[in-house]
């Protein structure tokens, strides 16, 4: 049964969790956060469920295994979808967020859900993201009243976390394949392979990369020749000198950087003295209040678009004004 409708009647019970995701790595799609969860006393059943890491399994046995797990009863799931655009829009903005942090957040998350449902969760089971022992003492620091045991490749280690595993990778496959591109182009075609890098080799490499995090393998463009070609080709015939790709794709991913060779350029034009800015006694930059959300009174908004001052040169050579009633 899925977390999201009603309290199962082993809510009381003490509970175990197992999280793992999907999609960290490909270029394309959601990153997909699952867990799974039960009573402790359910605990020593699962290995006859057949769980086992979701990348073990063809697409066909994952499916099988997903929809046993959604009418059991004595088993509960549930699911963090984090779209591709959110996914670069934080590893973009000013105050990055890496992917480890918004992994990090995701499971946090998905812990956070079941306890305010009003499980007993005593035990979670999590597969490594970042540092072990770190990410253990943050997940401990946040959620005093639960054993987490965090562990390399634990979707191999623990039916749990496979479980959650299978979920995660069921989950967005399905996303990919019912996609609706925002994007009305009649050029645009649905056949995008993988995403993710192809053969033994690099997936090996990724896998080393990924568990030792040396690196971050899906911002390294070093991993573009050995994409999977349909992605590659998917790439280079969806790409728009303008508006780059679309919002399928993870645009802040160095898989994407050697597409922009040909892009349009943007010039960005800026004051001198920026309005927003002043520059204190130390040499420093300072924001105003207004930069913040802050603004003048209407009367001083009028003055200023009144006497053309204190407004960026953008618009006083454009001769724009700022409409107030409309």
């Amino acid at each position: 049964m899925e977390s999201e409708t009603t309290l199962p009647k082993w809510a009381s019970e003490p509970c175990i969790m197992g999280i793992d995701e999907a999609g960290r790595g490909p270029v394309l799609g959601p990153m997909v956060y699952g867990c799974l969860y039960c009573a402790v006393s359910y605990k020593d059943a699962l290995p006859d469920l057949k769980f086992a890491d979701s990348k073990t399994l063809k697409e066909e046995r994952r499916a099988e295994l997903f929809e046993m797990l959604k009418t059991n009863e004595y088993i509960s799931w549930d699911v963090d979808v984090i779209d591709p655009r959110e996914l670069s829009a934080k590893m973009l903005k000013k105050n990055k967020i890496n992917l480890n942090e918004i992994s990090h957040e995701s499971a946090m998350g998905l812990v956070s859900k079941v306890v305010n449902m009003g499980l007993l969760l005593t035990e979670v089971f999590v597969d490594t993201v970042g540092d072990a022992e770190k990410y253990t003492t943050k997940l401990a620091q946040r959620f005093p009243s639960i054993k987490f045991v965090v562990a390399k490749k634990a979707d191999s280690l623990y039916p749990v976390v496979s479980g959650a595993s299978i979920v995660a990778k069921v989950t967005r496959d399905r996303a990919l394949h019912d996609w609706i591109f925002d994007e009305t182009a009649e050029s645009m075609h649905r056949g995008f392979g993988s995403g993710y890098p192809g053969g033994s080799l690099c997936r090996e490499l990724i896998s080393n990369i990924y568990y030792s995090h040396k690196m971050e393998a899906e911002t390294n463009p070093a991993i573009l020749c050995f994409l999977d070609p349909e992605t590659k080709a998917w790439l280079e015939h969806h790409k728009h000198s303008v508006f780059g790709f679309p919002t399928l794709v993870r645009f802040s991913w160095g898989t994407c950087h050697s597409y922009f060779k040909d892009t349009a350029e943007v010039l960005w034009e800026s004051d001198n003295q920026d309005e927003e800015c002043s520059t204190n006694k130390n040499g420093k930059r300072q924001l105003k209040l207004s930069s913040l959300g802050f603004s003048r009174s209407k009367r001083n908004n009028e003055e200023v678009e009144s006497n053309g001052k204190g407004r960026c040169k953008f618009f006083q050579t454009r001769k724009l004004e700022q409409l107030l009633d409309y």
